[in-house]
Order: structure tokens, then sequence, then C-alpha cells
């Protein structure tokens, strides 16, 4: 049986994190409105640098960053309990000290140039592997970096890239003819352009365009033709945290409809006493708590160093059509009050509509769940195996 309890130095370190969202954080979310309602950034790089350095103060500064580059190595049950709490708030807050899982297979030299940097602050990073005709079918991307001497001369464009306005290097992904698909390390000084992408959500990516941009094969990150397997081990690790941060959100979201319902009068009565809406309370509780579960097994997977691909899976698409559900109860329960500005819930919904579609979308997840069952890579009740 798999025993999911926390031990006492666990549950100090999420209750640390909870009370840091909840005095240092949680308090920006109206500022955090008035900016993005007024076309202006959530919240100010100087705000969010001073933020971590409180974080860092007491103890906070990478998560799941190995130890010997001054991380904390939380490990992924824990970094899964802190992305809940995380999540609690909309505030677009990150810990510092956290870079890519794929850097650490930089030589040393990149190591210098490009992890520790980014670790530190330094340097800002961006994934680039979507193109506007690869999105989950990541292995049918065009995007082509040719040798010429000691240099490649990459050719393409990638869109929806999470940072890429931001960005000061990229870590994108191009077929290199004759070896396959390869990882770069690409200054924006050497030539690549990013433009914003418009969205329903406050989640602000960029189009990312590389015409003839001259890369030294020095900044391959792996091996030439290696590339696929680094994206995946990145893409990977990210869905078990999808829905982790998904669960925050919407316990954050419960409460209020609870506290909403408790003094929201309707023909006399508040309209926590309609069995309409104690259902809806109930059954998003259920959908947190299994989602809660399934995501912490996928983290424990992970952690033991088993095949965690499929419980992500699992997880991922649980989570993220249990966040959806969840969020749209909600606005029903706050009723015309939850369409309006003057509460974050349809801030939240836009945002958390967003889960459904990117790093794996909910049918690609559903494939991928059932491809596993039907050719037999998983069993039925296999948990503890």
């Amino acid at each position: 049986m798999v025993d999911f309890s926390l031990s006492d130095t666990e549950r100090q370190i999420r209750d640390t994190v909870r009370a840091f969202i909840e005095k240092e954080v949680m308090p920006l979310e109206p500022e955090v409105l008035r900016n993005e309602r007024a076309g202006r950034p959530g919240i100010e790089p100087a705000v969010l640098r001073e933020l971590q350095r409180k974080a860092r103060g007491i103890g906070f500064w990478g998560i799941s960053t190995p130890e010997k580059y001054g991380g904390m190595n939380l490990g992924a049950v824990m970094a899964a309990i802190v992305a809940m709490e995380m999540g609690r708030t909309f505030v677009p807050f990150a810990f510092g000290g956290y870079a890519d899982n794929i850097l650490y297979a930089a030589n040393d030299e990149q190591r210098e140039r490009y992890l520790m940097p980014t670790i530190e602050g330094d340097r800002i990073s961006c994934f680039a592997i979507t193109e506007p005709g690869a999105g989950s079918d990541a292995r049918s991307i065009r995007a082509t970096a040719r040798r010429d001497g000691g240099d490649y001369v990459i050719n393409g464009e990638k869109t929806f890239i999470t940072r890429g306005n931001e960005a000061d290097f990229v870590i994108v992904f191009a077929v290199v003819p004759g070896a396959g698909v390869t990882c770069f390390l690409v200054d924006r000084d050497m030539g690549w352009k990013s433009e914003p992408i418009a969205t329903m959500g406050e989640w602000g990516p960029a189009s990312l365009v590389f015409d003839d941009v001259r890369v030294p094969a020095a900044n391959v990150l792996g091996e030439v033709g290696k590339g696929f397997e680094l994206a995946m081990s990145w893409i990977r690790q990210g869905r078990y945290m999808i829905p982790a941060r998904a669960i925050g959100s919407a316990e954050r979201l419960l409460q209020m409809a609870i506290d909403y319902a408790k003094i929201r009068q309707s023909m006399g009565h508040p309209i926590a006493e309609y069995q309409a809406i104690q259902w809806q309370i109930a059954d998003s509780h259920m959908e947190i708590e299994a989602a809660r579960w399934l995501t912490l097994y996928a983290a424990w997977r992970a952690q033991q160093g088993l095949d965690a691909r499929h419980a992500s899976s699992v997880a991922k698409l649980n989570g993220a059509v249990m966040a959806n559900q969840v969020v749209d109860r909600v606005l029903q329960i706050h009723g015309g009050m939850g369409y309006t500005r003057e509460l974050p819930i349809e801030r939240w919904y836009r945002e958390l509509r967003l889960l459904r579609i990117y790093e794996g979308t909910d049918e690609i997840q559903r494939r991928t769940i059932a491809r596993n069952l039907l050719r037999g890579h998983v069993r039925l009740g296999g948990i503890g195996e």
C-alpha cells in the first residue's frame, strides 16, 4: 500500500509556503487585477524579484534544484505539494533558483553560460518546440538546423512559447538533416525575433522567428539527433505539476463559493441551504480530492524512479478537467457577480481553460492512456507495481 503521509519536516515546509503565499503574495491580487485590466503586466519584475528575495531569506530557493547548485531538491512529491499551495493565488509568482530540467544536460561551459545564471535569476530562458503545424505531434517539427562549418544555421518558426517575449536565450528544437531533432541553446542576440500572441487569458506567449540564425556547434545541448528525448523529459516533468497547481486554484475557488453561499440570501434563506448548491459544493470537493491523490501518486512514482508517464497523463487529464468544472460551478454559485470583473472568478475561468490545451491536450492524454491499456503497457489495478 502506498503511504502518502508527510513527515513533520514536510508538513512544516507546506505550512511555511502556505503562510508565505497568504502573507506576501495574496495581498498583491487587487494590484495584479488592476494592472492586467489596464493592459499592463500583472506584476512588475522588480516586485517579483523582491518576493523571491524574501522567500530566499527564509530558505526557499530552488525547490527542485539539486543541492550542488544551491537548491533545496525537495523531490517530486514535495514539489507538487508546494505547487498546490502556490496555485491558491493567481499572482504570477514562482520561487527563484529554478532552471529547466534539461539544462542539467549542459556541458561544463554551457553550465557557466546558461545553467548557473538562470538559477541565479540573471538570465531568462524559454522552451521552444511547438510550431504552427506541430503541437502535440512534436515529431512533425519543420524548423531546420543546417550545418555550415563550425556553426548551424536555424530557420523556422515556433509558436505559443511561454516567456518567449522576456527570454534572453531559447532552448529550441530543430531538425538537423540526416541526424534528426536536435536541441540548441540560442541567445537572443544571435538573431531570433519574438512577437506577442494575444490570448483570452493573461498567459502571454510569443511566436519566435528564426531567419538564418547562426549558432555555434558548441551550443548543441546534449547530442546531435537526440533532442526528442530531451524534449519529452521536459514535457513529462510538467504533466503532474500542472494538476498540482490546479488543485490549489480549485480549493481557493471552492472556499470562495462556500463563503458566498453562506451569506447570499434567496427567497429568505442562505443559498447554502439549497440542495442544488450543496451538490455543486460536494461534487467539487470530491473531484479536488480525487485529483490530489492521482497527482501525488504520479509524483511519488517519479520520485521513486518508477515510470510515471501513464500516471502523469491520468493526473494531468483529470486535474485539468476538474479545475474547469470547479471554476464553472463557482461562477454559477456566484450568479451574475461571478460573471463580473468585480470578482476574480472570471479571470481564473480564463486562466484554467488553458490547462486542457497546453503540454498535451485532453485528446492527447486520452489517446496516451488508451494506447497504454490496449497495448498492455499498464494493467488495470496496477497500483503498487
